[in-house]
């Protein structure tokens, strides 16, 4: 009885030892994710993807190491979004030193369940400047006895205000200084934000960091979770093609030139019909060109703009102006350019540097391919039904009312109203379809 006591009894252990055999070797895990450079539609696909897989891996938590400058309102809210409903606590880690968290970096340092900063780093200067004028300070900005200024521009900042603010409640973080921060555009080194509790920890590395969220306790809704971090396996995840292909058609310079080449590529094929390539290239590039576009600010006028400069560069070559439409073109093409994106938000302006080159590679292209349909269309035609009309040729055979002839080297069935013996010169009066209609040619 004894032994089968003791096999029932080591039976009952295997069975619940299987539970934790089968838990993933990720289920105590730390998922590192790294956000640099301007927040745009890339960095947030990468960022919400990560968190979704993190929590289908059951990792225990999720660290962003970010180092922005800003970006778009839209993206900011996606991850946003992802932080505050993912079940796996976020912390988000401004590293490495010399980093900042500006502008939307703030606003998602102020989302994450934990929020850390490497000494040396900044956080802060949150004011939106998505829709303000260049060089305009918003009003919402400006001390109180200044004059009012746009309505809109006010209601964008007492948005962006009352947005970080219920971040900051729901965190339990100083919802006073975040409100300076977009109001006043201040900002913070890591220190002072620890002491006003802006963030929650300094950590000088990842393994620091790890070493002090040991043991500390995350409310994730209404529950509230341990960190085991002290030897929690590190997964750092890069970003995947999709995100680094995406980084590149966001790039403002990249989509200016996917859209350039797009426009370029449909005038050429228009101008010469049947290339097919440049068509298909053209239509490739503008496509992707607008798909970068759309998520951006995007002026309409600056772009009515360009594709005038553009018109107008073409026309060149056909109506003799004296070089004013192709300067006007060259005026409109470059004043729509610096227009195109309006807005102040670091990593999304067009730089001269690009414009101006651009802007005479433009012109020149475009005067080239005009000059080059002008000259095709001037040229005599050479081929096709039309130059068939008054070629000659040679009979093949004795030709009583048809028969078979040599025209341009290949061989023709044609009508003559006269008897052609074999060997005779042929000249073409007319087509129809695949018969010539022929006479005798004694030269010229």
């Amino acid at each position: 009885m004894a032994p089968t006591l003791r096999f029932l009894s080591r039976l009952m252990l295997l069975f619940c030892l299987i539970p934790g055999l089968a838990t993933p070797a990720s289920a105590a895990a730390v998922r590192v994710l790294t956000a640099q450079g301007a927040i745009g539609p890339a960095s947030a696909d990468y960022l919400v993807r990560g968190l979704d897989k993190a929590i289908t891996d059951r990792a225990q938590l999720v660290v962003i190491e970010l180092d922005t400058p800003g970006g778009l309102d839209t993206s900011m809210r996606d991850i946003i979004k992802a932080i505050l409903a993912s079940p796996v606590p976020v912390a988000t880690y401004v590293s490495p030193q010399g980093a900042r968290a500006a502008s939307a970096g703030t606003y998602i340092l102020y989302a994450s369940h934990i929020a850390a900063m490497a000494p040396a780093t900044n956080l802060g200067a949150a004011t939106p400047v998505e829709l303000a004028p260049a060089g305009d300070k918003p009003d919402a900005a400006r001390p109180a006895d200044a004059p009012p200024g746009d309505a809109r521009m006010r209601k964008v900042v007492h948005d962006a205000a009352a947005y970080i603010r219920g971040l900051a409640e729901l965190r339990g973080r100083n919802a006073e200084w975040a409100e300076r921060a977009v109001r006043e555009a201040v900002s913070l080194p890591a220190s002072e934000a620890l002491k006003l509790k802006a963030i929650d920890v300094v950590a000088t590395d990842l393994d620091d960091l790890l070493r002090q969220l040991n043991g500390r306790s995350v409310k994730l809704g209404d529950r509230t979770i341990t960190l085991d971090t002290a030897h929690a396996t590190v997964e750092r995840v890069m970003p995947d093609w999709r995100s680094r292909l995406l980084a590149v058609i966001g790039d403002p310079g990249i989509a200016y030139i996917l859209m350039l080449l797009g426009i370029y590529g449909l005038i050429y094929e228009f101008a010469n019909p049947g290339m097919l390539f440049p068509g298909v290239v053209g239509g490739i590039c503008l496509l992707l060109g607008l798909f970068a576009m759309q998520v951006m600010p995007i002026s309409y006028a600056g772009l009515a703009l360009m594709l005038l400069g553009i018109v107008l560069m073409i026309s060149e070559a056909f109506v003799p102006s004296f070089g004013a439409l192709g300067l006007g073109g060259i005026a409109a093409f470059v004043i729509g350019s610096v227009m195109l994106i309006d807005t102040d938000l670091p990593g999304y302006g067009l730089p001269w540097m690009l414009i101006v080159p651009v802007a005479v590679a433009s012109a020149l292209f475009s005067f080239f391919v005009a000059s080059m349909a002008l000259r095709a269309r001037r040229r005599p035609v050479v081929t096709g039904a039309e130059e068939l009309v008054g070629a000659t040729g040679v009979t093949l055979e004795d030709i009583e009312h048809e028969g078979w002839a040599r025209v341009h080297s290949e061989h023709w069935r044609v009508r003559s109203k006269t008897p052609l013996p074999r060997g005779s010169a042929i000249r073409v009066r007319a087509r129809h379809d695949l018969i010539l209609d022929v006479e005798p040619w004694q030269g010229e």
